[in-house]
Protein backbone atom coordinates (compact mmCIF):
# COMPACT_ATOMS: atom_id res chain seq x y z
CA UNK A 1 0.00 0.00 0.00
CA UNK A 2 1.55 2.89 -1.43
CA UNK A 3 -0.53 6.18 -0.55
CA UNK A 4 -0.66 9.73 1.00
CA UNK A 5 -2.31 9.42 4.22
CA UNK A 6 -3.78 12.85 6.68
CA UNK A 7 -4.43 11.63 9.71
CA UNK A 8 -6.13 14.53 12.52
CA UNK A 9 -5.24 13.86 16.17
CA UNK A 10 -2.47 11.88 15.32
CA UNK A 11 -0.26 12.41 18.06
CA UNK A 12 -1.55 9.75 20.35
CA UNK A 13 -3.97 6.75 21.50
CA UNK A 14 -5.96 5.54 18.00
CA UNK A 15 -4.93 8.25 16.00
CA UNK A 16 -1.03 7.31 16.34
CA UNK A 17 -2.10 2.94 15.97
CA UNK A 18 -3.56 4.22 12.79
CA UNK A 19 -0.22 6.32 11.59
CA UNK A 20 2.45 3.57 12.74
CA UNK A 21 0.17 0.12 10.92
CA UNK A 22 -0.56 2.40 7.69
CA UNK A 23 3.21 3.70 7.63
CA UNK A 24 4.43 0.12 8.51
CA UNK A 25 2.45 -1.06 5.20
CA UNK A 26 3.87 1.78 3.33
CA UNK A 27 1.96 4.51 3.21
CA UNK A 28 3.07 8.77 3.70
CA UNK A 29 1.53 9.73 6.93
CA UNK A 30 0.71 13.69 7.34
CA UNK A 31 0.15 13.48 11.10
CA UNK A 32 -2.12 16.60 12.68
CA UNK A 33 -1.79 17.41 16.01
CA UNK A 34 -3.87 20.32 18.06
CA UNK A 35 -1.83 20.11 21.83
CA UNK A 36 0.05 17.11 21.61
CA UNK A 37 3.14 18.26 19.92
CA UNK A 38 6.10 16.36 22.49
CA UNK A 39 4.11 12.86 20.91
CA UNK A 40 3.47 14.32 17.34
CA UNK A 41 7.12 14.95 17.24
CA UNK A 42 8.26 11.74 18.85
CA UNK A 43 6.21 9.51 16.36
CA UNK A 44 6.94 11.93 13.17
CA UNK A 45 10.57 11.39 14.24
CA UNK A 46 10.22 7.65 14.95
CA UNK A 47 8.58 7.47 11.78
CA UNK A 48 11.07 8.77 9.83
CA UNK A 49 13.71 6.78 11.29
CA UNK A 50 12.54 3.54 9.70
CA UNK A 51 11.81 5.83 6.13
CA UNK A 52 12.73 9.48 5.49
CA UNK A 53 10.61 11.76 4.37
CA UNK A 54 7.44 9.29 5.00
CA UNK A 55 5.98 11.59 7.83
CA UNK A 56 5.50 15.12 8.73
CA UNK A 57 3.44 17.19 11.23
CA UNK A 58 1.39 20.00 11.56
CA UNK A 59 -0.39 21.85 14.53
CA UNK A 60 -3.78 23.40 14.07
CA UNK A 61 -6.97 24.44 15.91
CA UNK A 62 -9.64 22.34 13.58
CA UNK A 63 -12.44 24.47 14.43
CA UNK A 64 -10.34 27.76 13.17
CA UNK A 65 -11.23 27.99 9.09
CA UNK A 66 -8.22 29.59 8.12
CA UNK A 67 -5.60 26.60 9.69
CA UNK A 68 -7.65 23.91 8.96
CA UNK A 69 -7.07 25.58 5.11
CA UNK A 70 -3.69 25.66 5.77
CA UNK A 71 -3.78 22.16 6.90
CA UNK A 72 -5.34 20.48 4.00
CA UNK A 73 -3.48 23.04 1.75
CA UNK A 74 -0.39 21.69 3.06
CA UNK A 75 -1.30 17.96 3.55
CA UNK A 76 -2.52 18.34 -0.51
CA UNK A 77 0.91 19.52 -1.82
CA UNK A 78 3.66 17.81 0.29
CA UNK A 79 4.08 14.23 -1.82
CA UNK A 80 2.12 15.86 -4.89
CA UNK A 81 -1.34 14.91 -3.59
CA UNK A 82 -3.37 12.85 -1.12
CA UNK A 83 -5.14 9.43 -0.97
CA UNK A 84 -7.01 9.50 2.20
CA UNK A 85 -8.46 11.36 4.96
CA UNK A 86 -8.70 9.81 8.06
CA UNK A 87 -11.03 12.50 10.53
CA UNK A 88 -10.02 10.97 14.49
CA UNK A 89 -9.57 14.44 16.00
CA UNK A 90 -11.96 14.27 18.50
CA UNK A 91 -13.01 16.26 21.68
CA UNK A 92 -14.97 13.91 24.35
CA UNK A 93 -16.02 15.29 27.97
CA UNK A 94 -19.57 14.77 29.84
CA UNK A 95 -22.14 17.75 29.85
CA UNK A 96 -24.80 17.74 32.00
CA UNK A 97 -27.85 18.60 30.10
CA UNK A 98 -29.24 21.22 32.50
CA UNK A 99 -25.58 22.56 32.51
CA UNK A 100 -24.83 22.64 28.84
CA UNK A 101 -23.12 25.66 27.71
CA UNK A 102 -23.33 27.47 23.67
CA UNK A 103 -19.34 27.17 24.21
CA UNK A 104 -19.67 23.46 25.39
CA UNK A 105 -21.89 22.93 22.07
CA UNK A 106 -19.72 24.38 19.57
CA UNK A 107 -16.50 22.83 20.82
CA UNK A 108 -17.94 19.13 20.74
CA UNK A 109 -19.84 19.95 17.34
CA UNK A 110 -17.03 21.97 15.74
CA UNK A 111 -14.37 19.16 16.55
CA UNK A 112 -16.69 16.06 15.95
CA UNK A 113 -18.74 16.99 13.14
CA UNK A 114 -17.92 21.17 11.25
CA UNK A 115 -13.87 20.27 10.99
CA UNK A 116 -14.29 17.17 9.62
CA UNK A 117 -17.17 18.63 6.80
CA UNK A 118 -14.93 21.24 6.19
CA UNK A 119 -11.23 19.20 5.58
CA UNK A 120 -13.52 16.91 3.51
CA UNK A 121 -14.38 20.28 1.30
CA UNK A 122 -11.38 21.69 1.23
CA UNK A 123 -9.87 18.09 0.42
CA UNK A 124 -12.40 17.01 -2.21
CA UNK A 125 -10.72 17.84 -5.21
CA UNK A 126 -7.07 16.05 -4.75
CA UNK A 127 -8.90 12.71 -2.88
CA UNK A 128 -11.11 12.80 -6.64
CA UNK A 129 -8.27 12.85 -8.51
CA UNK A 130 -6.50 9.84 -6.76
CA UNK A 131 -9.42 8.21 -6.21
CA UNK A 132 -9.55 8.36 -2.62
CA UNK A 133 -11.24 7.82 0.50
CA UNK A 134 -12.07 8.93 4.07
CA UNK A 135 -12.44 7.27 7.27
CA UNK A 136 -14.93 8.94 9.91
CA UNK A 137 -14.12 7.51 13.79
CA UNK A 138 -17.60 7.95 15.00
CA UNK A 139 -18.43 6.04 18.14
CA UNK A 140 -20.92 3.04 19.35
CA UNK A 141 -22.93 5.65 20.96
CA UNK A 142 -23.67 7.98 18.23
CA UNK A 143 -26.66 5.34 17.92
CA UNK A 144 -27.96 5.22 21.39
CA UNK A 145 -26.49 8.31 23.40
CA UNK A 146 -24.50 7.81 25.56
CA UNK A 147 -25.77 8.88 29.13
CA UNK A 148 -24.25 12.63 30.41
CA UNK A 149 -22.99 13.05 27.12
CA UNK A 150 -25.39 14.36 25.30
CA UNK A 151 -23.96 17.11 23.34
CA UNK A 152 -20.89 14.53 22.12
CA UNK A 153 -23.15 11.80 21.25
CA UNK A 154 -25.34 14.13 18.94
CA UNK A 155 -22.10 15.48 17.36
CA UNK A 156 -21.23 11.63 16.53
CA UNK A 157 -24.38 10.81 15.27
CA UNK A 158 -23.99 14.15 13.00
CA UNK A 159 -21.12 12.63 11.59
CA UNK A 160 -22.26 9.24 10.92
CA UNK A 161 -25.34 11.28 8.93
CA UNK A 162 -22.19 13.04 7.78
CA UNK A 163 -21.05 9.64 6.50
CA UNK A 164 -23.91 8.45 4.13
CA UNK A 165 -24.29 11.65 2.70
CA UNK A 166 -20.59 12.52 1.44
CA UNK A 167 -20.80 9.40 0.33
CA UNK A 168 -23.31 10.55 -2.42
CA UNK A 169 -21.81 13.82 -2.68
CA UNK A 170 -18.93 12.68 -4.09
CA UNK A 171 -19.12 9.41 -5.44
CA UNK A 172 -18.13 7.72 -7.52
CA UNK A 173 -14.73 9.53 -7.17
CA UNK A 174 -14.46 9.20 -3.21
CA UNK A 175 -15.01 6.64 -1.16
CA UNK A 176 -16.64 7.87 2.51
CA UNK A 177 -16.75 5.15 5.22
CA UNK A 178 -16.51 5.33 9.24
CA UNK A 179 -15.77 2.72 11.87
CA UNK A 180 -17.48 3.15 15.77
CA UNK A 181 -15.50 1.50 18.40
CA UNK A 182 -16.82 0.53 21.20
CA UNK A 183 -14.89 0.05 24.32
CA UNK A 184 -10.92 0.21 23.18
CA UNK A 185 -9.08 3.25 24.91
CA UNK A 186 -10.49 4.07 28.73
CA UNK A 187 -11.55 7.80 28.96
CA UNK A 188 -9.00 9.34 31.43
CA UNK A 189 -11.82 10.52 33.50
CA UNK A 190 -12.71 6.61 33.52
CA UNK A 191 -10.41 5.75 36.44
CA UNK A 192 -12.14 3.28 38.44
CA UNK A 193 -11.80 -0.57 38.12
CA UNK A 194 -14.86 -1.30 39.25
CA UNK A 195 -16.49 1.13 36.70
CA UNK A 196 -14.71 -0.57 33.98
CA UNK A 197 -15.48 -3.94 34.78
CA UNK A 198 -19.02 -3.13 34.68
CA UNK A 199 -18.63 -1.59 31.07
CA UNK A 200 -16.75 -5.14 29.77
CA UNK A 201 -19.41 -7.85 31.38
CA UNK A 202 -21.68 -5.86 28.73
CA UNK A 203 -18.80 -6.87 25.70
CA UNK A 204 -19.45 -10.62 24.38
CA UNK A 205 -15.76 -10.86 24.21
CA UNK A 206 -15.40 -10.23 28.05
CA UNK A 207 -12.34 -7.83 27.04
CA UNK A 208 -10.85 -4.58 25.76
CA UNK A 209 -9.78 -3.62 22.30
CA UNK A 210 -6.94 -1.88 21.32
CA UNK A 211 -6.06 0.71 19.19
CA UNK A 212 -4.43 -1.60 16.81
CA UNK A 213 -8.26 -2.95 15.87
CA UNK A 214 -9.29 0.38 14.92
CA UNK A 215 -6.20 0.42 13.06
CA UNK A 216 -6.56 -2.77 11.37
CA UNK A 217 -9.92 -1.46 10.08
CA UNK A 218 -9.05 1.71 9.09
CA UNK A 219 -6.40 0.01 6.64
CA UNK A 220 -8.99 -2.54 5.45
CA UNK A 221 -11.60 0.25 4.57
CA UNK A 222 -8.87 2.19 2.84
CA UNK A 223 -7.41 -0.68 0.84
CA UNK A 224 -9.59 -3.91 0.63
CA UNK A 225 -13.30 -2.08 0.61
CA UNK A 226 -13.32 -1.19 -2.91
CA UNK A 227 -17.13 -1.38 -2.98
CA UNK A 228 -18.13 -0.39 0.09
CA UNK A 229 -18.98 3.49 0.78
CA UNK A 230 -21.32 4.88 3.34
CA UNK A 231 -21.14 2.62 6.19
CA UNK A 232 -20.26 2.26 9.61
CA UNK A 233 -18.07 -0.48 10.94
CA UNK A 234 -18.59 -1.53 14.15
CA UNK A 235 -15.48 -2.64 16.55
CA UNK A 236 -17.01 -3.22 19.72
CA UNK A 237 -16.39 -6.90 20.44
CA UNK A 238 -20.24 -7.16 20.74
CA UNK A 239 -20.94 -4.37 22.93
CA UNK A 240 -23.57 -3.01 21.06
CA UNK A 241 -25.55 -6.54 21.24
CA UNK A 242 -26.06 -5.50 24.99
CA UNK A 243 -27.72 -1.99 24.13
Amino acid sequence: MQRNVLITGAAKRIGAACARLLHDQGCNVFLHYRSSEVEALALCEDLNKLRPNSAVTMQAELTNNLELEALATKASEIWGGLDVLVNNASSFYPTEFSDVTEEQWDDLLGSNLKAPFFLVKALSETLAKNQGCVVNIVDIHAERGLKNYPVYSIAKAGLVAMTKVLAKELGPDVRVNAIAPGAIIWPEALESVDQQQEILQRVVLKRQGQPEDIAKAVSFLIENASYMTGQVLTIDGGRTLFC
